[in-house]
């Protein structure tokens, strides 16, 4: 019997294989447009390892495309409900931070919804995502250390926040209580 994670390694292999194919793509190729290893990238398609997020994102990234759709466990439909127990956990920690994918699609560029818990000291770090790329974020409980760029900005609970982020940015809980929040994230369509 499949797993959750086995089913979702063969997705990850399946969409990654045809995505790379619709965008004409060498192996080689996406390993230097997502800085990912040609053989990192083999194993995935071969559904032989299940990559870090940051390696998802960089394939994401250089497709084009959204995590979810790299994900995605089935064809789209005009609408899309993705119950709570089939959101994707994409991070955690062992002091209970954790990253939720809620639901993406693709559109114009590809938009992604995403649910949060940092728990207290616990950081994520993210790299430059493509030009063009927008997150809006609104926290609901704690405060957020939001650092972008090597600029910090204090997020407290009702506060949200847009920003470009082409560039180094990590989300911080300096703070004594968890930090809740939610994100979305615009990716620029590929060209």
């Amino acid at each position: 019997m499949a797993t959750d994670l086995d089913r979702l390694t063969q997705s990850l292999a399946r969409n990654l294989k045809r995505w790379r194919a619709e965008r004409h793509l060498t192996l080689d190729a996406l390993a230097a447009r997502s800085g990912v290893s040609r053989g990192m990238i083999i194993q995935i398609e071969q559904a032989r390892t299940n990559p870090s997020v940051g390696t998802t994102v960089k394939l994401a990234d250089a497709l084009g495309v959204s995590i979810t759709t790299l994900l995605d466990q089935e064809q789209v439909t005009r609408v899309r409900l993705v119950p709570r127990d089939e959101a994707v956990r994409m991070w955690s920690t062992e002091a209970g931070s954790h990253t939720t994918l809620l639901v993406g699609a693709q559109g114009r560029g590809p938009v992604e919804l995403w649910d949060w818990r940092i728990a207290p000291g616990d950081v994520s770090e993210s790299d430059p995502h493509p030009p063009g790329t927008l997150e809006l974020i609104t926290v609901t409980a704690g405060e957020l250390t939001l650092v972008v760029d090597g600029e910090e900005h204090a997020v407290p609970a009702g506060t949200s926040a847009a920003f470009e982020s082409s560039v180094p940015h990590t989300y911080r809980n300096a703070g004594e209580w968890p930090v809740e929040m939610t994100m979305a994230v615009a990716i620029a369509p590929a060209h």
